[in-house]
C-alpha cells in the first residue's frame, strides 16, 4: 500500500513538472510571441531580469506610431527605445482603446490616453501628446520632445487665384525694380557725361553736333535691355567701356528675370489668398475644422481673441459637419474636398511634404510641445525630462526629426518661390558700378591728354586748358549763345 502510494506521488509530480515546462516552452516559442503581436495593439520590448515593466499608451499616427509587419515603429517608437536603453526599464506598448488624446468628457471624466493613465492602464504616454494646462492638472509631463504650434492646411488647387494684371512684375521685389530703374538712368547720365567729356567722341565741341544727348543715352541703354543695337554707336574707349558693362548687366538681368518667371508660372506659388486664421474666417469658399477633443479645439473654444473664438463657434455649431476622428480622415479630406484643416503645424508639414498638392498657410499660432504624460506621482516623470533633454542635446531628437519626416515627394515637389531680392544681385550691382566708374576716369584721362598737347602748342598751363575744356563741353550751349551774340554785335 505504501509503495503504491508513494508511485501515485511520483506519478503526479512528473505530470506537474512536465505541465509546466510545456507552457514554459510555449511563452519562449517564438512563433508564439509572434502570434501576441498579430493584433497589432501591443509592442514590448523584452523584460529583462531586474528591469521594471512599464505599459506604454500610445495612439496610432503618421510617422509617429504605426504599424508595417506586423509591428509598431515611428518617431515614437525610437524614441521611446532610446529612453528605455538610458533609464535600464523594459516596456509593453498599447494602442488606446478609444483612438482618442485625451479629452473630459460629457460626464466629467477623462477619454483616451490620458483617462487610461487615470485609471492606472498605462504608466506613461507616448504620443503626439500635446502639454495643456487641463492635462496638466490631472497628469505630469516630461520636457517636450517636440515643438509645434496650430496650422492651417490647404490643397493648392482650393486657394489659387487669378494671376494679376501686372504679374509679369513679379518675379522682382519692389525693391529690385527700384534698383534697377535707379542703375538705368545713372547708366544713360554717365553715357551723356562721357560721351560730351571725351574728345574721342566728341572732339569740337563748338563745330560739331554731339549725338549722344540724354534722350539718345535713353534709347540707347533702353535697346541694350532689348537686346537690340541702336545708334549712336560709340567711338571713344571710355564711351565703349560703359557701353559694354551695360551690356554685361542687362544680359545677366534678363537671364535672372525669365529663370524667376519660369519658375514662377511653374510652381503656382502665387501669394495664397489664406494666410492668417482671420483670412479663413472671412471667406466662404472653404470649411474648416480640426480633430474632434483635441487640444487645438479646446485652444480656440478658451482663447480671448475674437477671431479665435469665431473659428470655435463655427466648428461647435457644425460639430457633425467640420469636425473629424483622425488625423488621417482630416488629410483625406482635404485632398478631397473644399476643406481647411486647422491642426498642429508640424504635422502639416509632413502632410505637404508627401502629399505635393497640399500646402500649409504661414500663419502659426499657439506654440506648444508634445510631451510624455506620467501619473502625477510617478518617480518617471524627473527621469524621463532629464533623459528628453539629453536626447536633445546629443543631437538624437534632431536624427529622429529628420529620419521620420523625410519626404518622399522631395524630389518632384517645388520650393516656394519668392520674389528676387536686390542681395541676389549685389554682385551684379557692383559690376556695373564699377564700369560706370572706370568709363569716367577713362574719359577724364582722354580730356586730360588731349588738355596737355593743347597746352604745349598754346604754351598755357595744363589745368587751365583743362578747365576750359570741361567748362566747354559741360557748357556748349551757353557758350554758342554768347558767340552768336558777339558775332551779331560784329555785324552790326
Amino acid at each position: 500500500m505504501d509503495k503504491a502510494l508513494h508511485f501515485m506521488l511520483c506519478v503526479t509530480t512528473t505530470m506537474l513538472l512536465l505541465g509546466e515546462s510545456s507552457q514554459t516552452g510555449e511563452r519562449n516559442d517564438p512563433k508564439m510571441l509572434a502570434a501576441s503581436k498579430s493584433g497589432f495593439g501591443t509592442d514590448s520590448r523584452g523584460p529583462e531580469e531586474g528591469l521594471p515593466i512599464l505599459t506604454v499608451t500610445t495612439i496610432l499616427e503618421d510617422p509617429y506610431v504605426m504599424v508595417r509587419s506586423a509591428e509598431l515603429e515611428g518617431y515614437c517608437i525610437d524614441l521611446l527605445k532610446a529612453l528605455a536603453a538610458m533609464l535600464h526599464f523594459s516596456y509593453k506598448v498599447k494602442v488606446v482603446g478609444d483612438g482618442q488624446y485625451g479629452a473630459i468628457s460629457s460626464n466629467g471624466n477623462w477619454t483616451g490616453m490620458i483617462g487610461e493613465i487615470l485609471r492606472q492602464e498605462a504608466d506613461i504616454a507616448v504620443a503626439p501628446l500635446t502639454v495643456t494646462s487641463a492635462r496638466e492638472e490631472v497628469v505630469s509631463f516630461t520636457t517636450p520632445f517636440l515643438q509645434t504650434g496650430i496650422g492651417i492646411l490647404l490643397r493648392k488647387d482650393t486657394v489659387s487665384q487669378e494671376m494679376s494684371f501686372f504679374h509679369f512684375l513679379a518675379p522682382f521685389s519692389k525693391e529690385t525694380w527700384t534698383g534697377l530703374l535707379f542703375a538705368y538712368v545713372l547708366t544713360c547720365f554717365c553715357l551723356f557725361l562721357v560721351a560730351r567729356l571725351s574728345p574721342c567722341e566728341w572732339n569740337e565741341p563748338k563745330n560739331e553736333e554731339n549725338h549722344f544727348t540724354f534722350l539718345n543715352s535713353l534709347w540707347f541703354g533702353a535697346g541694350a535691355l532689348a537686346l537690340q543695337g541702336v545708334t549712336p554707336r560709340p567711338k571713344a574707349l571710355s564711351v565703349r567701356v560703359i557701353a559694354a558693362v551695360w551690356w554685361l548687366f542687362t544680359i545677366a538681368l534678363l537671364a535672372a528675370y525669365i529663370a524667376n518667371f519660369t519658375a514662377l508660372l511653374s510652381s503656382g506659388s502665387e501669394q495664397l489668398p489664406i494666410q492668417t486664421f482671420e483670412d479663413l474666417v472671412k471667406q466662404r469658399k472653404l470649411e474648416f475644422g480640426t480633430l474632434d477633443g483635441s487640444s487645438t479645439f479646446y485652444f480656440f473654444k478658451n482663447s480671448k481673441n475674437p477671431i479665435h473664438q469665431m473659428i470655435y463657434e463655427y466648428m461647435d455649431k457644425r460639430r457633425e459637419h467640420v469636425l473629424v476622428k483622425t488625423y488621417q480622415e482630416a488629410v483625406q479630406r482635404v485632398m478631397d474636398s473644399n476643406y481647411a484643416f486647422i491642426g498642429e503645424s508640424i504635422s502639416q508639414d509632413l502632410a505637404a511634404a508627401r502629399h505635393c498638392n497640399l500646402i500649409r498657410a504661414p500663419e502659426v499660432i499657439g506654440a506648444r510641445g508634445f510631451g510624455i504624460a506620467t501619473t502625477q506621482a510617478s518617480l518617471w516623470t524627473k527621469k524621463l525630462s532629464i533623459a528628453v533633454l539629453k536626447l536633445r542635446e546629443s543631437g538624437d531628437l534632431d536624427y529622429l526629426r529628420n529620419k521620420w519626416w523625410e519626404t518622399s515627394c522631395l524630389h518632384k515637389s517645388r520650393d516656394r518661390w519668392s520674389p528676387l531680392q536686390p542681395q541676389a544681385l549685389g554682385g551684379l550691382f557692383l559690376t556695373l558700378a564699377v564700369g560706370l566708374a572706370l568709363g569716367v576716369i577713362a574719359a577724364v584721362v582722354e580730356l586730360s591728354n588731349k588738355s596737355r598737347h593743347a597746352a604745349g602748342h598754346a604754351k598755357k598751363s595744363c589745368c587751365s586748358v583743362f578747365t576750359e575744356e570741361m567748362c566747354a563741353r559741360l557748357r556748349i550751349k551757353e557758350n554758342t549763345r554768347q558767340s552768336q551774340e558777339t558775332s551779331g554785335r560784329a555785324n552790326a
